[in-house]
């Protein structure tokens, strides 16, 4: 007897009744792109707004209109409507065009559906996450005796971990009663969920060391270092979000061993440099932290999210430790099955690592690194190619994949305007960045895909919308 209800995508039927669903939702895709042609939808927020309105209807019907005809028709507007990180005239911010393996490797982690808060809902997926983030804690923290890695959101969510674990570490060592608060001292390039981070632990302020360009000067945190009444977390970036710079790293180490500091890297950007053999120097000293962030939705082609937060000790995650009866009950625990409730901030929990691992085991190292290389490279060559403008001017070098650039002659109201009216148009999308007191376009360079001619179309759609 046939059930009144919708199929799902799970059990011995699951597959079959995806099969046309996913026809449906590629064709979708594929007409949404040719709907929109080009990075972005025209017309701005009011328009893409009404065309979102329009696919929809009635929100919640009496009567449903199918599956088929829901899919395609809602799909469709939002493909439509979508900025498109695969298309090299998206070169705005840090996100990343998903590897299609990787996508589709996602797309069974949501049709298993596993929560990865208890071994019972995802048995093969926490023996898969365990075995993954024990190989990738080792290629972070490299001869460390004991490393451990977690999978999260994202770099905000490993930011909060890695404030919440310095501020348990400082808490339980021996020192004498009623000891100061943690201080947080970073760059004023600092993420701002570094702020946010310490704002919900009760933390004080963080300090920010003033530093050329928002960076972490050496000379700067010393001095902050001696001045500030400890005890002190400082955290350095291997990539900032407007700029792309990396801070001295092994400087900042032998600083913080000095002061008795922790060090927490947020290398959300850059960290996927640790793939690279050629590249790897530019984050010397990754591994003397006591803690790293890293987005492998960033600089790694996953489909978000796919954060990880590692440690070089793990007993640094204890005060993550906790026992709810009906998820890690002691006695299941002690009969061997895996407690996976410590390994997050998170209860329920998607396996995120389905798709990292499924990307690792088909490119290897060799391919991983050749995305990271071949994307650094096209960062300068598009810097060359600014600096080679007679009509354009470059910020700086590109120490990653962010290139900083504006029109020689033009004020910070017509770099704004340039960014809105090819965001409007739909022909491009750049970000913005403020860098030595002035605004400037940003593009950061990720999509492995782009080419030579794609570079020199950017710079001319640039210039064609600067104001004469």
């Amino acid at each position: 007897m046939r059930s009144p209800h919708p199929p799902l995508a799970g059990g011995p039927t699951g597959a079959d009744a995806l099969r046309p669903l996913l026809d449906t939702v590629l064709d979708a895709l594929r007409g949404g792109a040719a709907d929109r042609d080009g990075p972005f939808p025209a017309g701005g927020p009011e328009d893409v707004a009404a065309g979102v309105r329009q696919a929809l209807g009635e929100v919640f019907p009496e009567r449903g209109a199918g599956a088929a005809e829901a899919l395609h028709r809602i799909v469709h507007a939002v493909a439509r409507g979508s900025a498109d990180p695969a298309d090299p005239r998206c070169a705005a911010h840090l996100h990343t065009p998903p590897l299609a393996l990787a996508t589709a490797a996602d797309l069974a982690a949501s049709a298993l559906n596993p929560s990865l808060d208890s071994w019972d809902q995802a048995p093969a997926a926490s023996a898969l996450e365990a075995a993954v983030t024990a190989v990738l804690a080792a290629v972070v923290y490299p001869g460390a005796p004991a490393p451990d890695l977690l999978v999260t959101t994202g770099g905000t969510e490993s930011n909060q971990l890695a404030l919440l674990l310095a501020r348990e570490h400082h808490a339980h060592r021996p020192h004498r009663p009623g000891p100061a608060p943690l201080q947080v001292v970073c760059g004023a390039a600092a993420h701002h969920s570094v702020r946010r981070a310490a704002w919900l632990l009760g933390l004080p302020e963080p300090f920010a060391v003033p530093g050329t360009g928002g960076g972490l000067d050496p000379a700067a945190l010393d001095g902050a270092l001696t001045e500030l009444p400890g005890p002190h977390l400082v955290v350095a970036t291997a990539g900032t979000t407007d700029t792309g710079q990396v801070d001295p790293l092994a400087d900042l180490a032998d600083l913080c061993a000095h002061h008795r500091a922790q060090l927490h890297v947020d290398a959300a950007y850059g960290g996927g440099l640790i793939f690279s053999d050629r590249h790897r120097a530019l984050v010397d000293g990754l591994d003397r932290a006591d803690s790293v962030s890293l987005d492998l939705h960033k600089m790694g082609w996953q489909p978000v999210a796919a954060g990880l937060f590692a440690v070089a000790d793990r007993e640094r995650l204890a005060p993550l430790a906790l026992t709810a009866d009906y998820l890690n009950a002691p006695d299941d625990t002690g009969a061997g099955l895996p407690d996976l409730l410590g390994r997050s901030l998170r209860t329920t929990r998607r396996p995120d690592i389905l798709k990292v691992a499924v990307t690792l085991a088909a490119l290897g190292r060799e391919g991983l690194a050749r995305l990271v290389d071949d994307s650094v490279n096209t960062a300068r060559s598009f810097a060359d190619r600014v600096a080679a403008h007679p009509r354009m001017e470059l910020w700086d070098r590109p120490a990653l994949t962010t290139v900083l650039f504006r029109p020689i002659g033009a004020d910070d109201g017509q770099i704004a305007a340039i960014r809105r009216t090819l965001l409007t148009e739909g022909r491009c999308v750049l970000g913005r960045a403020r860098a030595d007191g002035r605004l400037w376009l940003k593009a950061t360079l990720l999509n492995p895909h782009t080419t030579p001619e794609d570079l020199d179309r950017l710079i001319d759609l640039v210039e064609g919308s600067t104001p004469r």
